[in-house]
């Protein structure tokens, strides 16, 4: 038996032995019931679903007092982060150890992101104008097509119903930090009923220091930031079964960044905007047809210097139009769908990179229930210049009782080829193909709606990466400094673990990722990423007050790709509290990285110390 054979089969042993326990427990009641929406792009009870998946409430949200996206990520399991100094730089978010472009983001069911990098610009996402969050484990190309290699991440914002109502914050904190926000949501009654969501926000923060001594980019100022941000959502009910609406984000930041030892404001400005018109209607009883189109922006500048050669500029425009039909069939679901997205990019660099490309895709997948068993299947091919693609999934669960079940899972994937590994000059080459990636899953929950635990074990196989190789094969001159090529394979494997109970009135959660995320072509470990990371939680309601303690762990990683650079792991202790003083009144208090730890996410880029956070909100 291979040693890798060998980690696998201690790696499932394990995930058995720890979930084991849940086997023997009492029989109890199903919990209440959660629908999630992004592992079918429907709306699916969470019982039925057979994707690894986390739901982030807006309750959670509101009192965890996190000062951005990437401050809650970083405490979900399977989840690790990186950035370039404070809130206001550049951020990557890693799945199972996929890397930033191999997880897809969506707002309200738009994907967002740039298409000369392939990843979502994190610090633009404005917090405050979120509901919740659902993140789906696992590939789902053949659901969302290119880049769902490692998840996807989908983000709602807020939605109107009931009575009119309002929420606000107002809040201070270390750095100068200031936010506010506001939002007005409701909905009308009767049958033609209008339900409506506004918000608005404003963050600002003088900051620290992104970079220390010893970056060649090192200087001593402080990089603050400043975001603004509005968000809107409208549905009308023109009669039962038919609904029109739109929907609409926009975020803009101007965020300092290090550049060297310079008197010049070096900073980046980003927007990020996306707007949704769509139509539902009822056809028949059981065939449910919805037709969305949508635009996403991202727009980015740079100012390095003073001079005209320090301004950059590169937009991303993606405009996407889907038909999808939902048709009952007794208790299963058969979906077929049809997505067109068109990107184009902009810049005032790189005349190279100014072009648009399309891809066309048709899918269908089907999900159905028989007694204790659960089954999906999903197919999908995508067709653009980098050439047409086939993916495909099929899973299938087990009941042994209301509260434990088991699942299985196997799934394709794939990662488009970006417009800088494409096209960038003395860079890019468009030949290059897109990635692929084979996942197969085992998992394992119960959850009797106090006590949970489930174990999920993955080995996710991905070939062609697309990695600067040095030199460049082409024999080029002009690629002296090495170019995008698809040369690497690599493997995402590991175990993830979860649980959560009460315990004499307090809510105990704790998570534990072990895994393996290595290049097979070098033996080396991806950069960025550790072989285990943990998150434990205690928190406790006494009368108006609540509060609790969280502890992110995390091993040691790698800056770099060969392995040179070691950032070593740590541990971080933060503490929260609420307290509700009258009726929709509340007070909260953050206090992050109590011990004042430094750590390190990316290599002689600065991390928060000991930081705290306070402010009243008012509704949720």
């Amino acid at each position: 038996m291979t040693s890798r054979t060998s980690r696998n089969a201690a790696l499932a042993s394990l995930a058995l032995a720890m979930a084991a326990p849940a086997i023997h427990a009492e029989s109890a009641p199903a919990p209440a019931a959660t629908v999630l929406v992004t592992a079918t792009r429907s709306p699916q009870a969470l019982a039925d679903v057979i994707s690894d998946s986390v739901t982030i409430s807006a309750e959670q949200i509101a009192e965890s007092g996190a000062g951005s996206v990437i401050d809650l990520l970083q405490r979900q399991r399977g989840i690790e982060v990186a950035r370039n100094g404070g809130a206001g730089t550049s951020a990557s978010v890693f799945i199972r150890g996929a890397n930033s472009n191999q997880n897809i983001v969506l707002v309200d069911g738009v994907r967002i992101g740039s298409s000369t990098t392939g990843a979502a610009n994190w610090s633009a996402i404005p917090l405050s104008a979120i509901d919740h969050i659902e993140i789906v484990y696992g590939p789902l190309s053949s659901m969302y097509g290119a880049d769902a290699v490692g998840g996807v991440i989908q983000i709602f914002t807020r939605t109107g119903k009931g009575a009119p109502r309002m929420t606000a914050l107002a809040g201070f904190g270390s750095d100068s930090t200031r936010a506010f926000d506001a939002s007005v949501s409701g909905a009308t009654g009767g049958e033609h009923s209008l339900s409506y969501a506004i918000s608005a926000g404003k963050e600002k923060s003088t900051g620290f220091s992104a970079t220390r001594p010893g970056s060649s980019s090192y200087n001593a100022d402080r990089d603050g930031y400043d975001k603004a941000n509005v968000a809107a959502q409208l549905r009308y009910q023109l009669a039962d079964g038919y609904e029109v609406g739109a929907q609409l984000l926009h975020s803009k930041l101007d965020a300092q960044y290090d550049s060297g030892a310079t008197a010049y404001d070096v900073r980046a400005e980003a927007e990020l905007s996306n707007a949704a018109v769509f139509a539902k209607a009822r056809l028949t009883p059981g065939w449910t047809s919805l037709l969305q189109f949508a635009q996403s922006r991202d727009k980015g500048a740079n100012y390095s210097s003073a001079a005209a050669s320090g301004y950059s500029q590169i937009d991303s425009t993606q405009n996407n139009f889907s038909w999808q039909n939902d048709v009952q069939i007794g208790a299963d679901m058969l979906q077929l769908l049809y997505d067109h997205r068109e990107e184009d990019v902009s810049t005032n660099g790189a005349a190279a990179l100014n072009r648009a490309r399309s891809t066309n895709a048709f899918a269908a997948s089907y999900n159905a229930r028989r007694g204790a068993h659960l089954f999906n299947a999903s197919a999908r091919r995508d067709k653009s210049v980098y050439g047409g693609n086939n993916t495909g999934a099929v899973g299938y669960g087990y009941r042994f009782s209301a509260a434990l079940r088991a699942t299985a899972s196997y799934g394709s994937s794939f990662r488009a080829p970006t417009y800088n590994e494409l096209y960038y000059p003395s860079y890019g080459n468009p030949a290059n193909r897109p990635e692929q990636g084979r996942n197969a899953e085992l998992g394992l929950r119960y959850d009797d709606g106090v006590n949970a635990l489930g174990a999920s074990v993955y080995r996710n196989r991905l070939t062609d990466l697309l990695v600067n190789t040095n030199p460049c094969p082409f024999g080029v001159a002009e690629y002296k400094f090495g170019c995008a090529y698809n040369v690497s394979r690599a493997t995402l494997e590991g175990l993830t673990v979860a649980g959560s109970t009460r315990v004499l009135g307090v809510d105990l959660a704790a998570s534990v990722d072990l895994q393996d995320p290595r290049d097979e072509t070098s033996q080396l470990r991806l950069a960025r990423r550790s072989n285990k990371h943990a998150n434990v939680s205690a928190t406790s309601t006494i009368g108006a007050w609540k509060g609790g303690v969280e502890l992110d762990l995390s091993g040691d990683r790698y800056d770099d790709a060969a392995n040179k650079n070691r950032l070593g792991g740590y541990g971080l202790v933060n503490l929260f509290a609420t307290y509700t003083f009258a009726r929709d009144w509340s007070a909260l208090v953050r206090w992050n990285n109590v011990g004042d730890k430094q750590y390190d996410l990316a290599r002689n880029y600065a991390t928060p110390g000991s930081k705290v956070f306070a402010g009243i909100r008012y509704g949720y």
